[in-house]
């Protein structure tokens, strides 16, 4: 469902029991002295908030086939539990981030967390589908706590410990090194599906109460003016239009009326969007920004590299190695072992890594070094598409390329680089990002790797080649933090 000192002047460093301030966010809300959380405090207390999503991502998955045989239903129908997961976190990511600059940070995780919780208690009580499909819609709007957590994190540690804290998040973006979706598996088969949810419930509870007692309250609220509902509204709209393009154009045809419609639906959202935000006191994020180099460039980043890594690493590889006729040959499970585990379990140890070197050589720097070498693991995973060694070897460098050194410097920067009025906006709007990347490389490379073919698979690794260099091209725009970077 989402990253220097080197980059940071020394006027900006936060005092010793100061919440951090910094050229892009100004003062943090007000902090009583001697009453700072203590860094790894404040970090595990995040953490169970992360996990409290991630595991409602992950551990479902292996779920599906129960949970329709339960509801009678067919695989489209439960496809509808994770579909509407995902689409509400990419709408609750951009408006809880924004809400959160009126609300203060904890209310915001208080409340996503209370969000969450009623949708777990639906999804336990569930008698039928669609009722399910609704509870997970609302545990889904727990994706906005990544974008709050990193907001967090910038306003109460030092420029340090803020690198290192986004690294430590950041590494579990993709599951707990793969081991979270089998034991999901483990849980469905021996107590049913509906366990997970007692697990998710439990970890939510839990998270709710260490962020009362160690996420500071806060003084007044950050931003002044009133949260924009009508921009919410528009962009909720712009971003479920445009998901269902994306779905119903790559199945019904882009020519087809229904996506045609969709296309529509989603250009008259955007335009609306703007419209309105022109109008707005306190917009959800300003039109101008929107055009500004440290908005635009860091969205297109985002969105351009996970529609290329992505595709590689969750689906195109997947059918090559599964292919017994022109693939590898693999079965499912060694199939998730050989090629999606490895770079998961790496991440997991790369992104701290990578969130300590923002310190050393700064977040542009690693950013763009993250970007490149990922875009080297693509073409050699394209150049020796068929050898399953030097695939599997791409795709494990992946893990400490993208997910750690990709996947942390984007997340950071999107916190370091919002506008400073509204130092929410930009980190909720890039979680958003990551799904929109994601539907659109699987689109764009499944009609070559969906034909199951040598060449098939060939144009669809270069297809991805070719996204991920646009990328890399774009990431060098993006600036850094501050003059000195």
């Amino acid at each position: 469902m989402i990253s220097s000192p080197a980059n940071a002047p020394a006027a900006n460093a936060p005092a010793a029991n100061a919440p951090a301030a910094d050229a892009q966010h100004g003062p943090a809300e007000a902090q009583p002295a001697g009453r700072r959380p203590k860094a790894a405090v404040l970090i595990t207390t995040l953490l169970l908030g992360v996990l409290s999503f991630q595991l409602n991502a992950s551990m479902v998955t292996p779920a599906l086939p129960q949970i329709g045989a339960h509801f009678g239903a067919d695989a489209g129908a439960v496809a509808q539990v994770q579909s509407m997961f995902f689409l509400a976190g990419a709408i609750s990511g951009p408006i809880m981030g924004r809400w959160s600059d009126f609300i203060g940070r904890r209310r915001a995780l208080l409340l996503v967390l209370g969000v969450m919780a009623v949708g777990t208690v639906l999804c336990l009580l569930a008698p039928s589908l669609p009722l399910l499909v609704v509870g997970r819609f609302l545990q889904g709007v727990s994706s906005a706590i990544f974008a709050l957590a990193y907001i967090v994190l910038r306003e109460n540690l030092d420029a340090r410990s803020f690198g290192t804290s986004v690294g430590i998040i950041a590494a579990v973006n993709g599951g707990i090194a793969g081991f979270d979706g089998y034991a999901g598996g483990l849980m469905t088969e021996a107590f049913g599906f509906q366990s997970i949810f007692l697990v998710v419930l439990g970890l939510a509870a839990v998270a709710a109460v260490c962020i009362i007692r160690f996420v500071p309250a806060g003084g007044a609220a950050a931003a002044s003016g009133r949260m924009d509902w009508w921009g919410a509204a528009l962009l909720s709209a712009f971003l479920v239009c445009l998901s269902y393009f994306v779905s119903t154009g790559s199945s019904a045809g882009w020519t087809s009326v229904p996506a045609l419609a969709l296309l529509a639906g989603t250009v008259a959202a955007f335009i609306a969007f703007c419209a309105a935000e022109k109008r707005r006191s306190s917009p959800l994020i300003a039109v101008h920004h929107l055009r500004s180099r440290q908005v635009w460039t860091v969205i297109a980043t985002t969105v351009l590299t996970l529609a290329g890594i992505f595709a590689i690493m969750n689906f195109t590889v997947v059918l090559l190695s599964q292919d017994g006729k022109n693939g590898f040959g693999f079965s499912a499970s060694l199939s998730a072992l050989l090629f999606l585990t490895p770079a998961a379990l790496i991440g997991v140890f790369a992104a701290p890594l990578a969130g300590w070197l923002t310190g050393r050589m700064g977040w542009i720097r690693t950013l763009r070094i993250g970007t490149a070498l990922s875009l080297a693991c693509a073409v050699a995973a394209a150049l020796f598409a068929g050898n399953e060694w030097a695939v599997l070897a791409a795709v494990a460098a992946l893990g400490i390329f993208y997910n750690g050194f990709f996947l942390t410097a984007i997340n950071g920067l999107s916190v370091l680089l919002s506008p400073k009025e509204a130092p929410g906006s930009l980190p909720g709007i890039n979680g958003a990002s990551f799904g929109t990347g994601a539907s659109l490389g699987v689109v764009l490379v499944a009609p070559f790797a969906g034909l199951g073919t040598q060449g098939g698979y060939g144009v669809a690794l270069w297809i991805s080649v070719g996204i991920t260099a646009a990328a890399l091209l774009v990431s060098l725009l993006v600036p850094a933090p501050d003059a000195s970077a």
